[in-house]
């Protein structure tokens, strides 16, 4: 036998899901028993096998005899009596308690007393799924992330009833089946949705905010934080239900405001716009996507640095290979376009930035570059609060500007200071003057959410990461971001927040604070 003793396993449930566990397990050599409530749907679930290996085939990732084989393993039924055999049996309907308790009350009578049960729950408790079968100690969560085929995580959940022996061979069956698993405990959301979803649903209140637009919150994620795609975009693909369904089990159980569902969200899914499925969400999918603004024509500007260290360094670097001309000397800064105040300290920048303005040339646009200082208190300590941005790389290696204005910023302003970014060569995004504007005020509270996740003890630095690189595709880690970015900025902004919305949940966490006061990297 392969995969922990598992020969013959079975699926309940061959929506695009369940196929794709169907494929995965069939692929590994196994033979696969999948269930489906009638005649109709167990079709639907052959189109998706087929289908779905037949991309294969087209893509050259299978043979034509491969992909026969792998069919050739998968018996289909509507006979739930056709379980009797299987050692293990994975449910995927969709994601209602009373209907999984069904499904699992039907197995309780048919499999054999020794078969291990398990549900592929996204968001649902484990527990409260296990407590209503007859053998609550072979209950199992084993969570797979769409496509089944392609995505690399499996999330293993134990309950504090199942038997250790039951998750050891379900965790053996996923790395059997050339999966990573992350054996975790049980609660809502896991890993990987419970850190994905906080950060979706503050994505969806910022823009019912008003604070920054769909395209430039998705724009800045991809741009800015190097995100396969932006937050919208995700949403729409896993469909505006499930965001609902996924926030309002993990908010059940925690009542956490970060999980509360945004009224946005609420409102789109009440009036049956899901995302892709139904041709519309937050994006129209009947309509192509506006192209990328070509990047503004024009020589290089004239740019001021104010300040020295590392921020005013990557600054000037940038200007450099725009081509632009760079002027530091108060003396000089009469003839700049544009005049970043880059220094890193609020005190000295601010005296900095009053200096400068004494000396720029009408129209000149002043820049400040801190998430975490209000914008609006730089530019009433310059004397030209209407000429005052805020200017924010959230890499200063990376191409994504974010432009703010405050209220006291003039008319066009803002624009002009667009227009120069993009001579520089840089991707601008507009928004709100806000600490962290919109890279930092969606990417460190995520963080925070993993650090607290990592500071229970519930799981460890590489599961953790594991979850939203294997399971997400991000490009890397949490926890690896924060010794990345810097634990110390992470708490800086995070107080910024905290401080400007008096939200407990952005925080910083003990974990973060305390590494911070040691001067030592989480790992």
């Amino acid at each position: 036998m392969t995969g922990g003793s598992f020969s013959r396993v079975g699926v309940v449930g061959l929506g695009t899901m369940g196929a794709g566990i169907a494929e995965v397990l069939a692929r590994g050599g196994l033979a696969v028993v999948g269930i489906e409530v009638d005649q109709d749907a167990l079709e639907r679930g052959r189109g998706h096998l087929e289908k779905s290996t037949g991309r294969a085939v087209k893509r050259g990732k299978l043979t034509e005899d491969a992909q026969r084989e792998i069919l050739g393993r998968v018996t289909l039924s509507t006979d739930f009596a056709d379980l009797a055999d299987c050692d293990l049996v994975i449910e995927a309907v969709p994601e209602r308690l009373e209907l999984k308790r069904k499904v699992f009350a039907t197995l309780d009578g048919v499999c054999r007393a020794d078969a291990v049960l398990a549900t592929n729950t996204s968001s649902l408790s484990v527990t409260d799924i296990a407590v209503t079968t007859n053998r609550p100690t072979k209950i199992v969560g084993v969570h797979f992330f769409n496509p089944a085929p392609v995505m690399k995580l499996v999330e293993v959940i134990r309950t504090v009833l199942t038997e250790p022996e039951a998750v050891d061979r379900v965790a053996a069956l996923v790395k059997d089946l050339g999966k990573t698993p992350v054996t975790i405990g049980d609660r809502a959301g896991f890993v990987a949705n419970r850190l994905l979803f906080g950060y979706l649903n503050q994505a969806a209140g910022m823009l019912e905010s008003g604070h920054a637009t769909r395209d430039d919150i998705d724009t800045a994620m991809t741009a800015g934080a190097g995100l396969p795609m932006g937050p919208f975009t995700l949403m729409d693909l896993i469909g505006l239900d499930t965001c609902l369904e996924v926030l309002e089990a993990i908010h059940a159980e925690t009542r956490d405001r970060r999980h509360a569902p945004s009224p946005l969200l609420r409102e789109l899914v009440t009036a049956g716009l899901l995302g892709r499925k139904t041709g519309r969400g937050f994006y129209d999918h009947g309509t192509p996507k506006d192209e990328a603004a070509a990047q503004p024509e024009g020589p290089a500007p004239v740019v001021g640095i104010l300040g020295t260290g590392a921020l005013a360094d990557a600054f000037a670097a940038l200007c450099d290979r725009a081509g632009a001309q760079v002027r530091d000397a108060a003396a000089d800064l009469a003839g700049c376009d544009l005049i970043v105040e880059a220094s890193g300290d609020a005190g000295a920048g601010r005296e900095l930035l009053a200096a400068a303005a004494q000396a720029a040339k009408p129209g000149a646009v002043l820049a400040v570059t801190s998430a975490t200082v209000p914008v609006a208190e730089a530019a009433m300590a310059s004397g030209r609060p209407a000429d005052v941005v805020g200017l924010h790389l959230p890499d200063a290696a990376g191409a994504l500007a974010e432009i703010a204005e405050t209220v006291a910023t003039g008319p066009g302003v803002a624009d002009r200071a667009a227009e120069l970014a993009g001579r520089l060569g840089l991707t601008v995004v507009r928004c709100r003057a806000r600490a962290g504007f919109i890279v930092d005020a969606l990417r460190f509270p995520y963080l925070n959410d993993a650090a607290a996740m990592l500071g229970a003890g519930y799981a460890d630095p590489d599961s953790i990461d594991a979850a939203m690189t294997l399971g997400c595709g991000y490009p890397t880690g949490p926890i690896a971001d924060l010794d990345r970015l810097g634990i110390d900025r992470a708490v800086a902004v995070l107080r910024a927040l905290h401080a400007e919305t008096r939200e407990p949940a952005l925080a910083p966490v003990p974990l973060l604070t305390e590494h911070v006061t040691a001067g030592v990297p989480i790992r």
